[in-house]
């Protein structure tokens, strides 16, 4: 290598003499910067979420490549976070990728010792099925006067923080239509 390649190589000497005066762009580059690529530059797609720790919502852009997620970021275009996230929400492809994250149902039947998988369906029935028998077994159709109750004490709900309003309401509708009566969400508590 000459002194005059080394001169011109020098990012300084670029910056005097090229069009980048204040060495913000092309003068400050170098041969190993201008080869770098944004991490979420090979994505097949892009889908929208919201992260899922506490209850500010902020806004997150998933990035997918070969049916895998690939990258997790802030979404500039959310009103609440505008791009920004604080550590544990940019560390939610972890959350997504670790090797230790369930991915099963996992049942341990009464007085076992033992964990089982279970079929998401078989899971959702059980849950179904222990819902329906509690409300029938703690129905309430009118108080000790004769006044109309129609309610049950058995079943309660708390909704998550990171529910939307949309999931939350659904959630109120619901169990309304059951009876209940205790319905509170983690984020109001």
């Amino acid at each position: 290598m000459g002194l005059r390649t080394f001169v011109e190589g020098w990012p300084v000497y670029r910056q005097l003499t090229g069009t980048d005066p204040l060495g913000r762009g092309a003068a400050a580059k170098s041969d190993g910067s201008r080869a770098l690529t944004a991490r979420t530059e090979d994505a097949d797609s892009v889908a929208r979420s919201v992260c899922p720790y506490c209850a500010v919502g902020c806004g997150q852009r998933v990035f997918v490549k070969d049916g895998q997620v690939s990258q997790i970021e802030g979404d500039p275009d959310s009103p609440i976070s505008r791009g920004r996230l604080c550590p544990k929400g940019s560390a939610s492809k972890s959350l997504v990728t670790s090797p230790l994250r369930q991915t099963t149902v996992r049942y341990r039947r009464p007085y076992s010792t033992q964990w089982e998988d279970l079929e998401l369906d078989t899971a959702l029935d059980m849950i179904a099925d222990r819902i329906l028998a509690a409300r029938e077994q703690t129905w309430e159709d009118v108080d000790t006067q004769g006044r109309p109750l129609n309610r049950t004490l058995g079943i309660s709900s708390l909704g998550g923080a990171t529910l939307d309003n949309e999931e939350n309401y659904l959630i109120k509708k619901l169990f309304t239509a059951m009876g209940a009566l205790q319905i509170e969400n983690q984020a109001r508590i």
